[in-house]
């Protein structure tokens, strides 16, 4: 990217809907401390709405911008039994009626590029699942969208690798609006370790950069049909991240993490956010200073 950019999430986007009087959560290397979270997959409307609600209040309490993510379709699950979510048409419904209730923006995995412009029309933010960040035609089919792009890191690139996702996304058709997201570093089998100087390798091509907290603390495929993982280690690698640099944090939130359809051995307890971004949006201040 020839410049470096920021801009808002869900501020006055006729194309959804949104208020215009509403700010957005603003997103740029020079920018507040911002947050995404939500769970994993979209399990039920019901869910969904207690924890946007949920998000909402601590996002007003803590004084963090708060954009709602949730999956409706997790199509590269360990096993073929693994639930998936409950589709595009009716996942697309759930998020509307989130951001409709909350006012929160929303923001979805695509999976094939095919789904990127239908998905655009109903959320505010597309994301890029890892394993798929050097997929050059779903790259593109999101940013002409004109939709902010979330890509995450692949397990199996360097950071310094992302260049070449950010020019994908870039030169499509000049969308600056990319966020890049850190999720950990294959190291053998069954594990994830963080480079934390990645963070700022990555916001050195022009993007602000995420942490994902939950993710980062997967132990890929440990289960041998599904994914173990360490959430007590989320707030630790949090707190590191913040420290090293980067933009905002992502987080999966549940109620009742075991009782999660997805990434239950690595999603974290809603009752641990507060507690958590009021911690890090002190780093983050300290940082910055």
């Amino acid at each position: 990217m020839s410049e470096i950019v920021s801009f808002k999430i869900g501020a006055g986007d006729s194309k959804v809907g949104l208020s215009p009087l509403k700010p957005g959560v603003e997103v740029g290397l020079d920018k507040p401390f911002f947050v995404i979270a939500g769970p994993c997959v979209i399990e039920s409307r019901e869910l969904c709405l207690e924890i946007a609600d949920r998000l909402l209040e601590i996002g007003q309490r803590v004084g963090v911008g708060m954009i709602f993510k949730a999956s409706f379709d997790k199509a590269n699950r360990s096993s073929i039994s693994s639930f998936r979510g409950p589709g595009v048409e009716e996942g697309l419904d759930i998020l509307a009626e989130v951001r409709s209730r909350t006012n929160l923006p929303v923001m979805t995995d695509v999976h094939e590029s095919a789904q990127a412009d239908f998905v655009s029309k109903t959320v505010d933010c597309l994301q890029v699942p890892a394993f798929l960040c050097r997929q050059t035609d779903l790259l593109n089919a999101c940013a002409r969208t004109g939709r902010p792009v979330n890509v995450k890191k692949g397990q199996f690139i360097s950071p310094n690798e992302m260049r070449n996702v950010v020019n994908k996304v870039h030169t499509t058709c000049g969308n600056g609006k990319i966020m890049l997201t850190e999720r950990g570093t294959f190291f053998g089998y069954n594990r994830l370790v963080n480079d934390m100087t990645g963070i700022e390798s990555m916001k050195r091509l022009g993007c602000p950069v995420i942490f994902d907290a939950t993710h980062s603390t997967q132990q890929p495929g440990g289960l041998g049909n599904a994914t173990s993982g360490r959430r007590e280690m989320a707030p630790i690698l949090a707190k590191a991240a913040i420290a090293a640099g980067a933009n905002g944090l992502f987080v999966e939130v549940h109620p009742e993490p075991l009782k999660s359809k997805s990434d239950a051995a690595c999603i974290m307890p809603i009752d641990w956010l507060e507690d958590l971004l009021k911690v890090c949006k002190q780093i983050f201040g300290l940082v910055r200073e």
